[in-house]
Protein backbone atom coordinates (compact mmCIF):
# COMPACT_ATOMS: atom_id res chain seq x y z
CA UNK A 1 0.00 0.00 0.00
CA UNK A 2 1.54 3.31 -1.13
CA UNK A 3 0.44 6.72 -2.28
CA UNK A 4 -1.09 6.67 -5.74
CA UNK A 5 1.07 8.34 -8.44
CA UNK A 6 -2.14 9.58 -10.07
CA UNK A 7 -3.29 11.20 -6.80
CA UNK A 8 0.18 12.71 -6.37
CA UNK A 9 -0.20 14.33 -9.79
CA UNK A 10 -3.49 15.86 -8.67
CA UNK A 11 -1.77 17.21 -5.56
CA UNK A 12 0.96 18.66 -7.78
CA UNK A 13 -1.74 20.51 -9.72
CA UNK A 14 -3.06 22.07 -6.52
CA UNK A 15 0.46 23.18 -5.61
CA UNK A 16 1.00 24.57 -9.13
CA UNK A 17 -2.17 26.64 -8.79
CA UNK A 18 -0.86 28.07 -5.52
CA UNK A 19 2.52 28.76 -7.13
CA UNK A 20 0.83 30.68 -9.94
CA UNK A 21 -1.19 32.72 -7.46
CA UNK A 22 2.00 33.74 -5.63
CA UNK A 23 4.11 34.30 -8.72
CA UNK A 24 6.46 31.37 -7.99
CA UNK A 25 8.04 29.73 -11.03
CA UNK A 26 9.99 26.98 -9.25
CA UNK A 27 9.45 25.18 -5.95
CA UNK A 28 12.21 23.25 -4.16
CA UNK A 29 11.32 21.23 -1.06
CA UNK A 30 13.48 19.02 1.13
CA UNK A 31 11.20 18.29 4.08
CA UNK A 32 10.38 14.55 3.79
CA UNK A 33 6.65 15.10 4.31
CA UNK A 34 6.46 17.60 1.45
CA UNK A 35 8.53 15.38 -0.84
CA UNK A 36 6.21 12.44 -0.14
CA UNK A 37 3.08 14.56 -0.58
CA UNK A 38 4.20 15.63 -4.06
CA UNK A 39 5.90 12.50 -5.38
CA UNK A 40 4.83 9.52 -3.28
CA UNK A 41 8.45 8.88 -2.27
CA UNK A 42 9.61 8.97 1.34
CA UNK A 43 13.27 8.22 1.99
CA UNK A 44 14.72 6.34 4.92
CA UNK A 45 14.77 8.80 7.80
CA UNK A 46 18.58 9.13 7.78
CA UNK A 47 18.72 10.06 4.09
CA UNK A 48 17.97 13.25 2.15
CA UNK A 49 15.72 13.72 -0.86
CA UNK A 50 14.60 16.78 -2.84
CA UNK A 51 11.57 17.49 -4.99
CA UNK A 52 11.66 20.32 -7.53
CA UNK A 53 8.43 21.41 -9.21
CA UNK A 54 8.56 23.88 -12.09
CA UNK A 55 5.73 26.12 -13.23
CA UNK A 56 5.36 24.02 -16.39
CA UNK A 57 4.36 21.06 -14.21
CA UNK A 58 7.63 19.14 -14.46
CA UNK A 59 8.68 17.47 -11.23
CA UNK A 60 12.28 16.40 -10.65
CA UNK A 61 12.95 14.03 -7.78
CA UNK A 62 16.38 13.50 -6.22
CA UNK A 63 16.65 10.23 -4.30
CA UNK A 64 19.40 8.50 -2.34
CA UNK A 65 21.25 5.60 -3.99
CA UNK A 66 18.64 4.22 -6.38
CA UNK A 67 15.52 5.09 -8.37
CA UNK A 68 12.36 4.15 -6.47
CA UNK A 69 9.42 2.46 -8.24
CA UNK A 70 6.05 4.08 -8.93
CA UNK A 71 6.72 7.71 -8.12
CA UNK A 72 5.00 10.74 -9.62
CA UNK A 73 8.05 12.40 -11.17
CA UNK A 74 9.15 13.34 -14.68
CA UNK A 75 12.85 13.04 -13.87
CA UNK A 76 14.36 10.93 -11.11
CA UNK A 77 18.06 11.32 -10.39
CA UNK A 78 20.15 9.73 -7.66
CA UNK A 79 23.19 10.52 -5.56
CA UNK A 80 25.39 8.30 -3.39
CA UNK A 81 24.08 8.65 0.16
CA UNK A 82 26.48 5.95 1.35
CA UNK A 83 30.02 4.89 0.65
CA UNK A 84 30.68 1.23 1.35
CA UNK A 85 27.53 1.16 3.55
CA UNK A 86 28.57 4.23 5.59
CA UNK A 87 26.11 7.13 5.63
CA UNK A 88 27.68 10.30 4.25
CA UNK A 89 27.18 13.43 6.37
CA UNK A 90 27.20 15.77 3.33
CA UNK A 91 23.97 14.37 1.86
CA UNK A 92 22.17 17.72 1.64
CA UNK A 93 24.98 19.19 -0.42
CA UNK A 94 25.20 16.09 -2.63
CA UNK A 95 21.44 16.00 -3.29
CA UNK A 96 21.44 19.70 -4.16
CA UNK A 97 24.45 19.30 -6.45
CA UNK A 98 22.68 16.45 -8.26
CA UNK A 99 19.57 18.56 -8.76
CA UNK A 100 21.70 21.47 -9.92
CA UNK A 101 23.04 19.42 -12.82
CA UNK A 102 19.48 18.75 -14.01
CA UNK A 103 18.28 22.34 -13.85
CA UNK A 104 21.56 23.99 -14.90
CA UNK A 105 21.12 26.83 -17.35
CA UNK A 106 17.53 27.55 -16.39
CA UNK A 107 16.55 30.56 -14.39
CA UNK A 108 13.49 31.57 -12.46
CA UNK A 109 11.95 34.83 -11.38
CA UNK A 110 10.75 33.71 -7.97
CA UNK A 111 11.80 30.59 -6.09
CA UNK A 112 9.50 28.86 -3.63
CA UNK A 113 10.99 26.83 -0.79
CA UNK A 114 9.94 25.11 2.41
CA UNK A 115 11.94 27.63 4.37
CA UNK A 116 12.06 25.76 7.68
CA UNK A 117 14.35 23.09 6.20
CA UNK A 118 15.64 24.06 2.74
CA UNK A 119 19.11 25.44 3.29
CA UNK A 120 22.04 27.09 1.59
CA UNK A 121 23.01 24.15 -0.64
CA UNK A 122 19.62 23.97 -2.35
CA UNK A 123 19.44 27.73 -2.73
CA UNK A 124 22.83 27.88 -4.42
CA UNK A 125 21.75 25.53 -7.23
CA UNK A 126 18.24 26.96 -7.58
CA UNK A 127 18.92 28.99 -10.73
CA UNK A 128 17.76 32.18 -9.06
CA UNK A 129 19.52 35.47 -9.65
CA UNK A 130 19.25 36.78 -6.12
CA UNK A 131 20.08 40.32 -7.21
CA UNK A 132 16.88 40.44 -9.25
CA UNK A 133 14.71 37.72 -7.75
CA UNK A 134 12.92 36.82 -4.61
CA UNK A 135 12.75 33.68 -2.48
CA UNK A 136 9.23 32.89 -1.31
CA UNK A 137 8.46 30.70 1.69
CA UNK A 138 5.75 28.46 0.25
CA UNK A 139 5.67 26.18 3.27
CA UNK A 140 2.59 27.75 4.93
CA UNK A 141 0.71 27.10 1.68
CA UNK A 142 1.92 23.50 1.57
CA UNK A 143 0.75 22.92 5.12
CA UNK A 144 -2.70 24.22 4.19
CA UNK A 145 -2.91 22.13 1.02
CA UNK A 146 -1.92 19.04 2.97
CA UNK A 147 -5.03 19.40 5.14
CA UNK A 148 -7.21 17.86 2.44
CA UNK A 149 -6.68 14.11 2.64
CA UNK A 150 -7.16 12.15 -0.60
CA UNK A 151 -8.34 8.51 -0.66
CA UNK A 152 -4.80 7.12 -0.98
CA UNK A 153 -3.73 9.14 2.06
CA UNK A 154 -6.78 8.03 4.04
CA UNK A 155 -5.96 4.39 3.29
CA UNK A 156 -2.52 4.76 4.88
CA UNK A 157 -3.97 6.61 7.85
CA UNK A 158 -6.58 3.89 8.32
CA UNK A 159 -3.82 1.28 8.51
CA UNK A 160 -2.16 3.33 11.26
CA UNK A 161 -5.51 3.58 13.06
CA UNK A 162 -5.92 -0.20 12.75
CA UNK A 163 -2.59 -0.49 14.58
CA UNK A 164 -3.90 1.61 17.46
CA UNK A 165 -7.08 -0.45 17.72
CA UNK A 166 -5.01 -3.64 18.02
CA UNK A 167 -2.80 -1.95 20.63
CA UNK A 168 -5.81 -1.04 22.78
CA UNK A 169 -7.19 -4.57 22.53
CA UNK A 170 -3.89 -5.90 23.83
CA UNK A 171 -3.72 -3.22 26.53
CA UNK A 172 -7.08 -4.31 27.92
CA UNK A 173 -5.81 -7.89 28.05
CA UNK A 174 -2.65 -7.15 30.02
CA UNK A 175 -3.32 -4.08 32.20
CA UNK A 176 -3.90 -5.10 35.80
CA UNK A 177 -2.46 -4.15 39.18
CA UNK A 178 1.30 -4.76 39.16
CA UNK A 179 1.84 -4.47 35.38
CA UNK A 180 5.08 -2.65 34.57
CA UNK A 181 4.90 0.40 32.29
CA UNK A 182 7.85 -0.81 30.21
CA UNK A 183 6.13 -4.17 29.65
CA UNK A 184 2.99 -2.38 28.44
CA UNK A 185 5.10 -0.28 26.09
CA UNK A 186 6.93 -3.28 24.65
CA UNK A 187 3.78 -5.35 24.21
CA UNK A 188 1.91 -2.55 22.43
CA UNK A 189 4.76 -1.66 20.11
CA UNK A 190 5.05 -5.34 19.11
CA UNK A 191 1.32 -5.53 18.38
CA UNK A 192 1.51 -2.40 16.20
CA UNK A 193 4.35 -3.81 14.09
CA UNK A 194 2.57 -7.15 13.69
CA UNK A 195 -0.64 -5.42 12.64
CA UNK A 196 1.21 -3.27 10.11
CA UNK A 197 3.07 -6.29 8.77
CA UNK A 198 6.30 -4.31 8.69
CA UNK A 199 8.40 -1.91 10.79
CA UNK A 200 6.57 1.37 11.17
CA UNK A 201 7.86 4.75 10.02
CA UNK A 202 7.67 5.83 13.65
CA UNK A 203 6.65 3.85 16.73
CA UNK A 204 5.14 6.86 18.35
CA UNK A 205 2.84 7.30 21.25
CA UNK A 206 3.25 10.21 23.57
CA UNK A 207 1.88 8.63 26.70
CA UNK A 208 2.49 5.29 28.37
CA UNK A 209 2.39 6.33 32.03
CA UNK A 210 -0.07 5.16 34.65
CA UNK A 211 -1.50 7.54 37.25
CA UNK A 212 -0.17 10.47 35.18
CA UNK A 213 -1.34 12.92 32.55
CA UNK A 214 1.23 11.40 30.20
CA UNK A 215 4.82 10.75 29.26
CA UNK A 216 7.16 7.93 28.21
CA UNK A 217 7.10 4.62 30.12
CA UNK A 218 8.94 4.58 33.44
CA UNK A 219 10.33 2.01 35.86
CA UNK A 220 6.93 1.89 37.52
CA UNK A 221 4.10 -0.55 38.18
CA UNK A 222 0.38 0.22 37.96
CA UNK A 223 -1.75 -0.02 41.10
CA UNK A 224 -5.40 -0.74 41.83
CA UNK A 225 -7.65 2.31 41.66
CA UNK A 226 -5.44 4.12 39.17
CA UNK A 227 -6.27 5.14 35.59
CA UNK A 228 -3.88 4.31 32.76
CA UNK A 229 -3.76 6.88 29.92
CA UNK A 230 -2.49 5.52 26.60
CA UNK A 231 -2.10 8.10 23.83
CA UNK A 232 -0.90 6.18 20.77
CA UNK A 233 0.36 7.48 17.44
CA UNK A 234 1.99 4.85 15.21
CA UNK A 235 3.07 6.06 11.78
CA UNK A 236 2.47 3.78 8.77
CA UNK A 237 4.45 4.60 5.62
CA UNK A 238 4.64 8.25 6.59
CA UNK A 239 1.06 8.77 7.83
CA UNK A 240 0.14 9.04 11.50
CA UNK A 241 -2.72 7.92 13.66
CA UNK A 242 -3.28 9.69 16.98
CA UNK A 243 -5.92 8.54 19.42
CA UNK A 244 -6.18 7.94 23.13
CA UNK A 245 -7.96 5.61 25.52
CA UNK A 246 -7.93 5.43 29.32
CA UNK A 247 -8.18 2.10 31.14
CA UNK A 248 -9.05 1.40 34.77
CA UNK A 249 -6.17 -0.66 36.14
CA UNK A 250 -8.33 -2.91 38.35
CA UNK A 251 -11.45 -2.74 36.20
CA UNK A 252 -13.42 -1.05 38.97
CA UNK A 253 -13.59 2.71 38.24
CA UNK A 254 -14.81 4.89 41.08
CA UNK A 255 -18.02 6.87 40.97
CA UNK A 256 -16.03 10.08 40.48
CA UNK A 257 -14.06 8.57 37.59
CA UNK A 258 -17.30 7.45 35.94
CA UNK A 259 -18.80 10.93 36.32
CA UNK A 260 -15.76 12.45 34.60
CA UNK A 261 -15.98 9.81 31.85
CA UNK A 262 -19.67 10.56 31.26
CA UNK A 263 -18.97 14.29 30.95
CA UNK A 264 -16.17 13.67 28.44
CA UNK A 265 -18.58 11.60 26.32
CA UNK A 266 -20.68 14.73 25.87
CA UNK A 267 -17.75 16.38 24.09
CA UNK A 268 -17.85 13.82 21.26
CA UNK A 269 -21.58 14.35 20.86
CA UNK A 270 -20.95 18.09 20.62
CA UNK A 271 -18.24 17.57 17.98
CA UNK A 272 -20.48 15.39 15.86
CA UNK A 273 -23.25 17.96 16.12
CA UNK A 274 -21.21 21.13 15.50
CA UNK A 275 -18.33 20.37 13.14
CA UNK A 276 -18.81 21.02 9.43
CA UNK A 277 -16.91 23.03 6.82
CA UNK A 278 -16.65 26.65 7.95
CA UNK A 279 -17.18 25.99 11.67
CA UNK A 280 -14.75 27.72 14.04
CA UNK A 281 -12.27 25.41 15.78
CA UNK A 282 -11.46 28.12 18.32
CA UNK A 283 -15.10 28.61 19.24
CA UNK A 284 -15.55 24.88 19.61
CA UNK A 285 -12.60 24.77 22.01
CA UNK A 286 -14.24 27.46 24.12
CA UNK A 287 -17.53 25.57 24.25
CA UNK A 288 -15.81 22.39 25.37
CA UNK A 289 -13.70 24.28 27.89
CA UNK A 290 -16.90 25.64 29.42
CA UNK A 291 -18.53 22.20 29.42
CA UNK A 292 -15.60 20.49 31.13
CA UNK A 293 -15.28 23.43 33.50
CA UNK A 294 -18.52 22.23 35.13
CA UNK A 295 -16.54 19.38 36.70
CA UNK A 296 -15.20 20.64 40.03
CA UNK A 297 -12.88 17.69 40.71
CA UNK A 298 -10.52 18.04 37.75
CA UNK A 299 -9.07 20.42 35.16
CA UNK A 300 -8.84 20.51 31.35
CA UNK A 301 -5.42 22.16 30.77
CA UNK A 302 -4.58 21.48 27.10
CA UNK A 303 -5.76 21.75 23.52
CA UNK A 304 -8.94 20.02 22.39
CA UNK A 305 -7.29 18.50 19.32
CA UNK A 306 -5.49 19.09 16.04
CA UNK A 307 -5.16 17.92 12.49
CA UNK A 308 -3.08 14.85 11.73
CA UNK A 309 -1.54 13.33 8.60
CA UNK A 310 2.07 13.33 7.42
CA UNK A 311 2.91 15.10 10.69
CA UNK A 312 1.46 14.47 14.18
CA UNK A 313 0.15 18.04 14.60
CA UNK A 314 -1.34 19.79 11.56
CA UNK A 315 -4.21 22.20 10.99
CA UNK A 316 -6.95 22.61 12.00
CA UNK A 317 -5.90 23.48 15.54
CA UNK A 318 -8.67 23.13 18.14
CA UNK A 319 -6.83 25.57 20.31
CA UNK A 320 -7.38 29.15 21.53
CA UNK A 321 -3.95 30.19 20.16
CA UNK A 322 -5.16 29.65 16.55
CA UNK A 323 -8.29 30.86 14.79
CA UNK A 324 -8.78 28.00 12.32
CA UNK A 325 -11.96 26.92 10.61
CA UNK A 326 -12.74 23.37 9.56
CA UNK A 327 -12.43 22.48 5.88
CA UNK A 328 -13.81 19.54 3.96
CA UNK A 329 -11.13 16.84 3.81
CA UNK A 330 -9.55 17.68 7.18
CA UNK A 331 -8.62 14.74 9.40
CA UNK A 332 -8.41 15.83 13.01
CA UNK A 333 -8.31 14.56 16.58
CA UNK A 334 -10.53 15.43 19.52
CA UNK A 335 -8.92 14.70 22.91
CA UNK A 336 -10.82 16.09 25.90
CA UNK A 337 -9.39 15.24 29.30
CA UNK A 338 -9.88 15.82 33.01
CA UNK A 339 -7.08 15.46 35.55
CA UNK A 340 -6.67 15.55 39.32
CA UNK A 341 -5.27 13.49 42.17
CA UNK A 342 -8.87 12.63 43.06
CA UNK A 343 -9.22 10.94 39.66
CA UNK A 344 -5.94 9.01 40.14
CA UNK A 345 -4.60 10.88 38.15
CA UNK A 346 -7.13 11.56 35.41
CA UNK A 347 -8.31 10.52 31.99
CA UNK A 348 -8.16 11.54 28.35
CA UNK A 349 -10.14 10.07 25.48
CA UNK A 350 -9.39 10.81 21.84
CA UNK A 351 -11.17 10.08 18.58
CA UNK A 352 -10.17 10.79 14.99
CA UNK A 353 -12.61 12.38 12.54
CA UNK A 354 -12.72 13.38 8.88
CA UNK A 355 -14.64 16.49 7.85
CA UNK A 356 -17.20 15.77 5.13
CA UNK A 357 -19.41 18.12 3.13
CA UNK A 358 -22.16 17.91 5.73
CA UNK A 359 -20.42 17.03 9.00
CA UNK A 360 -17.87 14.50 10.22
CA UNK A 361 -17.02 10.83 9.81
CA UNK A 362 -15.73 8.97 12.87
CA UNK A 363 -12.53 7.08 11.97
CA UNK A 364 -12.01 5.42 15.38
CA UNK A 365 -15.26 3.63 16.23
CA UNK A 366 -13.70 1.24 18.79
CA UNK A 367 -14.65 1.31 22.44
CA UNK A 368 -14.01 4.23 24.78
CA UNK A 369 -14.96 2.29 27.94
CA UNK A 370 -12.76 2.43 31.02
CA UNK A 371 -12.90 -1.36 31.42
Amino acid sequence: MTLSPQACRLRQQRVLAAMQEQGVSRLIVTRPEHVQYLSGFRPFYLMTSIACLNANGQLTLVTPNQIPPEVAADDVVTYEAQWHSTLRPEQHALAAETLGKVIAGSSVTNLGVDASVTGLHALRISGVDFSASEVVDLEPTLWQLRRRKDPDELALMQKAIDCTEAMYVRAREIIEPGIHELDVFNELQAVAVKTAGEPLTALLGNDFQCNSRGGPPRDNRAAAGQLYILDLGPCYRGYYADNCRTISVDGEPTGLQLRAWELIQQVFALIEQKVKPGASAKQLFKEVEALLGEFSHGVFPHHLGHGVGLYPHEAPHLNPFWDDVFKEGDVFTVEPGLYSEELAHGMRLENNYRVTAGGVQLLTPFTLELV
